[in-house]
């Protein structure tokens, strides 16, 4: 357990990254093949997980130029908890609105229409495919009770967590032993 918890605290950076790719691939995946369209907040859930993406790459760069030497950044890992903390708000919010507890804005009800005046003349003509919108107050797909946007909440909130113990390590945890 010891192990697990230095491991984890030394190389939060990598492990976030990890995590963060895999979530946006399971967020494609579900959309290429299970044939899933986001809606407007799923689209702001993913962009949580790019930034995360972002900041957990730079921090993983940084570790190997220094040579890790002291380990993840304590500021990455707080810039992490930052993010992962807004994608467990954020999701929610969503959650909470697909369970009717309170009202989601308007705009989450065109998730898919074209932006563009040729798109929406052949939509008004008939003529351009079909476009499945999202709604974001429907539950699209379920788990064990949890939307999507549900286990996205839980998903960030302990990655939010685990953010949080990383960036406030002891010492003997971000220098190597020799």
């Amino acid at each position: 357990m010891r192990t697990a918890y230095r491991f984890l605290t030394r190389w939060w950076t990598v492990v976030a990254l990890a995590i963060s790719l895999a979530m946006l691939g399971a967020a494609h995946a579900f959309e290429r093949f299970a044939g899933l369209s986001p809606c407007n907040l799923c689209l702001k859930q993913r962009e949580v997980f790019w930034g995360a993406v972002a900041v957990s790459l730079v921090a993983t760069i940084w570790t190997v130029i220094s040579q890790a030497r002291r380990g993840t950044p304590r500021i990455a890992a707080f810039l992490l908890f930052a993010v992962f903390a807004t994608g467990a708000i954020t999701a929610g919010f969503h959650a909470g609105g697909e369970m009717k507890w309170w009202a989601l804005p308007a705009l989450c009800s065109a998730g898919g229409a074209p932006a563009d005046l040729e798109g929406l003349t052949s939509l008004a003509l008939g003529t351009g495919p079909a476009i499945r919108v999202a709604m974001c107050d429907a539950v699209a797909w379920s788990f064990l009770g949890l939307s999507m946007a549900g286990w996205n909440a839980l998903i960030s909130a302990v990655l939010a967590g685990f953010s949080l113990v990383a960036a406030k390590r002891p010492k003997d945890a971000r220098a190597p032993r020799n």
